[in-house]
């Protein structure tokens, strides 16, 4: 489905070194395009190949994204789409529940998530109202920024960022639709990355997960299962849809997560 979809194209990937932004910048580039890995320098493992650039640097300044796209325009001749993923979990600096959440784990966390993704939708915003060019931004969202789950994902920080990513997305879109800039989401849920490692390691939330995503026996998601959401939000083949925000949970958004895990009703 996605062979060819970005050929000819010059991608931006922010957060590209591991998890969901790694395999995403493996599937742009497996569909023809050519991308810009953009990695803070403790984690810039990849290597310049042929259609392929890293560019080092902290997606949390707001130079960082500008140098990845003048970098992209330099070496590729073009800048076509930019597919924002960093951003984490602000648990180590104080994220919690709202009693519980300090002013250091709010700032960090939003800083984190919420400006770098603002940085990287206004670089891309620049350079295509700068060069008159239509463009996609595909900013990265969660499920838990409109579906929360209080039991095991209490971080109301994280949550707040996810949320107004949907905020910026759908306000961006309605601004810049006239002049062919495209801005969209996706909303993943408990995805097997490095970020969810505690997640991932707690039985008791891989048996919640089991009925809150209950699609394909209720599993955790994989990094590869957001790709051809990406490749699509990146392509010419959403070229009329902006202003939207995919779910990408294995049902979490549309189920309580009661249902008995063997499917039976009560």
């Amino acid at each position: 489905m996605t062979r060819g979809a970005l050929e000819g194209k010059v991608v931006v990937v922010v957060g590209a070194s591991s998890g969901l932004g790694l395999s995403g910048l493996r599937a742009c580039v497996g569909a023809g395009a050519k991308a810009v890995a953009v990695c803070p320098a403790s984690e810039a493992s990849l290597a310049d190949a042929p259609g392929l650039r890293v560019h080092v640097g902290d997606a949390r300044h707001a130079e960082t994204v500008r140098g990845a796209v003048r970098q992209a325009i330099t070496d590729f001749g073009g800048f076509d789409a930019l597919y924002h993923v960093a951003g984490g979990s602000g648990r180590s600096f104080g994220d919690g529940p709202l009693h519980a959440l300090t002013d250091a784990g709010w700032d960090e966390t939003l800083r984190l998530n919420l400006t770098s993704a603002f940085y990287s939708a206004r670089a891309a915003t620049e350079s295509f109202l700068e060069r008159k060019a239509a463009g996609s931004v595909l900013l990265m969202g969660s499920v838990l920024g409109a579906s929360p789950s209080p039991g095991f994902f209490d971080t109301h920080a994280y949550a707040a960022a996810k949320a107004a990513i949907l905020g910026l997305v759908t306000t961006a879109a309605a601004s810049y639709a006239p002049e062919g800039i495209r801005f969209n989401a996706v909303m993943p849920g408990l995805t097997e990355t490095p970020m969810s490692h505690r997640a991932m390691s707690d039985p008791r939330i891989l048996a919640f997960v089991r009925s809150k995503q209950p699609l394909e026996g209720g599993r955790a998601g994989t990094a590869a299962d957001l790709d051809g959401a990406v490749v699509f939000f990146l392509s010419d083949a959403s070229r009329f849809v902006t202003g939207q925000a995919l779910a990408v949970d294995g049902g979490w958004s549309v189920s309580d997560g009661s249902r008995p895990p063997d499917g039976t009703s009560a």
